[in-house]
């Protein structure tokens, strides 16, 4: 106990720090990595195919989470696998000048993905054991805070900084390698400092047997809630349309307008969806968790519902205008964001509700594992049928495919003042 008292009593010092390299790999997988091979000149087919495949490891999360608790601490676990993502973000640099750049990257980045879901396993582990539960609640919006900043640095402040080297050396390859070499440099001092400062909490030890077994019982335990088809359904269908989008807008935003696209350079995609998108996204979260916690989830499902589906049609009127001044852009992408933080808190909440009872904790990871299937599949299509369809077909169909989800919205259990703070 004293242990964890004397470690503890600083958490200023390493949970900013914990959810910033939580955060930040990612981003660089996720998102980075299209901007990355857009630059590079990739089809959209191919970028969003490929790249969709790299949610994977956060869908079979939950799958191996025991192992980080049955081998060695949560503390070590954290450290070791930061110098592992410098490694791997020191061999996507060091193959992008490559010939067969795509293969070699996509591997770097596809091991990264495992590394950073396994990392999140530890990290959120390693926090409810290191801190107090009242400190858990006081820094709960710091680790979020510091998350989203990462998604800020990496979607904005890197995007700008490889479109600033390309204009003055001409070159992607040049720019993008000097960007992965320097995230390399960052990751092994995070790892470093992470060695030294984190502190020894006593609760952090390896567990026994005991562990897989109350696993498998978690697991079977899941499958057997009330109405789980329909609560699988809603957590697979919620996010339908916005998984096709969600890549197809970083290449409508990129391609050139011959191509139906706005042709950003990459510092001014950089500032509109990694500074002003972020920022949206960030407040829609705020006011979302703010309003449901005065009239409670039922109360806020639809709006909530409408809010994060209906801002994609923005993106129709973007494609048929295709504008050129870039505030008008901005606020587009503003407008789409916010709407998409405010009813994505919806589904956080509703995540939370499903998870409810005994085994929370391993019953939400569940329900991620189901999110993230739910933005992978539909995400793979998504550049084959844009690029068949056009940019602006495929955005009323965007539209189109939230339907699915006011369908099982209308069915899903959900009791009166669910989430309200009283």
């Amino acid at each position: 106990m004293s242990a964890v008292k004397n470690n503890s009593r600083r958490p200023w010092l390493w949970v900013p720090t914990l959810y910033f390299a939580e955060g930040l790999p990612y981003a660089l997988a996720m998102s980075v990595s299209v901007v990355l091979y857009k630059n590079l000149g990739l089809s959209n087919t191919q970028i969003a195919f490929y790249t969709g495949w790299l949610y994977l490891p956060w869908v079979l999360k939950p799958l191996w989470s025991p192992v980080v608790d049955l081998l060695r601490t949560r503390r070590e676990w954290i450290w070791a696998m930061q110098f592992c993502m410098g490694a791997l973000l020191a061999g996507v640099a060091l193959t992008i000048p490559t010939a067969h750049f795509f293969q070699l990257t996509l591997a770097f980045f596809w091991l990264l993905a495992f590394a950073s879901a396994t990392h999140d396993v530890a990290a959120d582990g390693f926090y409810l054991a290191a801190l107090p539960e009242r400190e858990q609640a006081l820094f709960s919006g710091v680790r979020n805070t510091f998350y989203r900043i990462a998604a800020i640095v990496a979607q904005g402040e890197l995007v700008v900084l490889a479109g600033e080297i390309h204009q003055r050396t001409g070159s992607f390859v040049t720019a993008w390698t000097l960007v992965f070499a320097l995230m390399t440099g960052i990751f092994l001092l995070l790892a470093l400092y992470h060695r030294w400062q984190l502190p020894r909490p006593t609760d952090d030890v390896p567990g026994g047997k005991l562990i897989l077994q109350n696993f498998l019982g978690t697991f079977v335990a899941f499958f057997q809630k009330p109405k789980i088809g329909l609560l699988i359904a809603f957590l697979l269908l919620y996010r339908f349309g916005e998984a096709q989008l969600l890549n197809v807008a970083k290449f409508f935003l990129l391609d050139p307008r011959a191509k139906g696209g706005l042709a950003l350079t990459d510092d001014q995609f950089g500032w509109l969806y990694g500074h002003v998108g972020v920022g949206a996204l960030l407040c829609g979260g705020l006011l979302g968790g703010f309003v449901v916690s005065r009239q409670g989830l039922k109360f806020w499902l639809w709006p909530m519902l409408l809010a994060i589906h209906l801002p994609d049609a923005v993106f129709i009127w973007l494609a048929s205008a295709q504008p050129e001044n870039l505030f008008v852009i901005g606020a587009g992408v503003a407008v789409e964001q916010f709407g998409y933080g405010f009813g994505f808190t919806a589904f956080m909440l509703y995540m939370i509700r499903i998870a409810r009872g005994e085994h929370q904790t391993a019953h939400y990871a569940l329900c991620t594992g189901f999110m993230a299937l739910g933005m992978m599949v539909p995400g793979m299509w998504s550049g084959w049928l844009q690029e068949h369809l056009g940019y602006k077909i495929f955005f009323v169909w965007v539209i189109l495919a939230t339907i699915p989800s006011f369908l099982v919205a209308r069915k899903i259990p959900l009791e009166a003042g669910f989430g309200r703070r009283d």
